[in-house]
């Protein structure tokens, strides 16, 4: 619902961001239960008078700003890691420079505090908690990681010789998963030969790579430069589609102290990513839900009446159902409001104005964008977003694949009810290829450009055009 996949799909600097702020909550937390319970019992813990009158009450607000906000400046981990030397690297460290910081600034303010053994106690009461909360937090991370919520399904392309290495080494962690490899072969020999020994799916430069991502849910591809190989080769074969594209080094001489490191051992460079991810990704998407209830709810007797036009006229099916292709080219089923004839025809034709397969209350809906209405509930489930390239149909997404290189680059996010595509004047059916390209390239600009200011831009012109020109 969440895809949180999406969240962690580069490096896990949202998580760590996100404990930095429970951490310093917490130890905000545990200086006011020490401040209550060095003289008093369990029963004044929410006796806020006792906690004002301590000796710890400015102490308490000023370390856990100063704690979070160094957190932030020190902690320049990429990837989440577990061990007792990131705890005294990450947790302890910027305790102790807070603690240094806060009493600094109180020396200079000449702010009142008493300083005696009450405070070396609390030291090592809070060295306790922050332990606890580390390896809650671990063990929060590796069940994200074991229940599959979090994972990066990777292809790697190379050479035969290179991908069983980079399989049978020891991962950074769980959350990298090979999913299949491409071979840099023709040799269908090698290829069964390679299956054999690796038994993951193993494909050749001459296989469908669309099929090949959309069916294993891929979203990044590792390629592994062992200098031998023009990676140029490489990359021709797998620009056009929608995937994170990594060269990982094989051969040069690693920094260890390097975070920008694959299996602790081999540097790597993003090639291409989406911009979708970490901290503004995870806004994006709880943007979208508090969004989706409030427009179901505010539109809910529109929706109503709708369905209540479409069954008196039409009977059922009320709703329409249909396979689109989503972030990465997963398909899904988009749910509208039926707006056609329920007699058969071809669904993959695209419905024009004036089209004689329209109901005569969808004509209404589909002016007034009623019938997306039910595409609140794909963003619910994860699906779609409210902003993004409108999904196509798969038929479709297939036929403009091969007259534009980049169409299916499109898909480096999830697709939405509204884009930049449609407040730019490309909105609704496109009857030929230049229509489409146009769309595409507005697509592709959004991709490239995007930020949550501009997801409220788009929204607000949403319902601008929506109202002073439907259609």
């Amino acid at each position: 619902m969440f895809r949180l996949e999406k969240v962690f799909q580069n490096d896990d600097t949202f998580f760590i961001k996100s404990t930095s702020l429970v951490k310093s909550a917490l130890l905000f937390l545990s200086i006011y239960t020490y401040s209550i319970l060095e003289f008093h019992t369990i029963y004044d813990l929410l006796n806020l008078n006792v906690y004002k009158d301590s000796n710890f009450y400015l102490f308490s607000k000023a370390i856990s700003i100063i704690y979070f906000i160094t957190t932030l400046i020190i902690v320049r981990d990429k990837q989440y890691k577990s061990n007792f030397l990131s705890f005294l690297s990450n947790d302890i460290l910027p305790l102790i420079i807070s603690i240094i910081v806060c009493f600094s600034i109180f020396f200079f303010f000449k702010v009142d505090l008493i300083l005696d053994f009450s405070f070396l106690f609390l030291f090592i009461f809070v060295i306790f908690i922050l332990f606890i909360l580390n390896r809650i937090i671990s063990s929060f991370y590796n069940y994200l990681i074991n229940s599959n919520i979090i994972q990066r399904n990777i292809m790697l392309l190379g050479d035969a010789e290179d991908i069983k290495n980079i399989i049978v080494e020891r991962k950074d962690n769980d959350i990298n998963i090979y999913k299949c490899c491409l071979l840099d072969t023709y040799d269908k020999d090698i290829i069964k030969k390679v299956r054999l020994e690796l038994r993951i799916p193993v494909f050749g430069k001459d296989e469908d790579i669309r099929s090949i991502l959309e069916y294993h849910s891929l979203g990044q591809i590792w390629i592994l430069d062992n200098k031998k190989n023009d990676i140029k080769d490489y990359l021709n074969n797998i620009l056009k589609f929608s995937v994170d594209i990594l060269v990982v080094d094989l051969i040069s001489e690693n920094i260890f102290t390097s975070n920008k490191l694959i299996n602790n051992k081999y540097k790597f460079e993003h090639y291409e990513i989406s911009k979708f991810y970490g901290f503004n990704l995870f806004l994006k998407i709880l943007f979208d839900k508090v969004l989706s209830i409030f427009f179901l709810l505010l539109l809910s007797p529109v929706l109503i009446i709708s369905i209540i036009c479409i069954y008196i006229e039409d009977g059922f099916p009320i709703l329409f159902t249909q396979d689109r292709t989503g972030w990465d080219g997963r398909r899904f089923k988009i749910f509208k409001l039926r707006s056609l004839k329920s007699e058969k025809f071809d669904k993959t034709v695209q419905v024009l104005h004036g089209d004689s397969r329209l109901l005569n209350v969808g004509k209404i809906i589909r002016r007034l964008s009623i019938d997306e209405i039910p595409q609140f509930f794909n963003v619910l489930n994860g699906d779609m977003s409210i902003v993004g390239p409108r999904p196509h149909m798969v038929e479709h997404d297939i036929k403009y694949s091969s007259i534009f290189s980049g169409f299916l680059k499109r898909h480096k996010s999830s697709p939405g009810l509204t884009g930049w595509a449609q407040v730019n004047g490309y909105r609704g059916a496109t009857p030929n290829p230049e229509l489409m390209k146009k769309r595409m390239e507005h697509d592709l600009w959004y991709l490239n450009n995007w930020t949550i200011w501009l997801d409220i831009y788009i929204i607000f012109k949403t319902f601008y055009i929506i109202f002073k020109s439907p259609g």
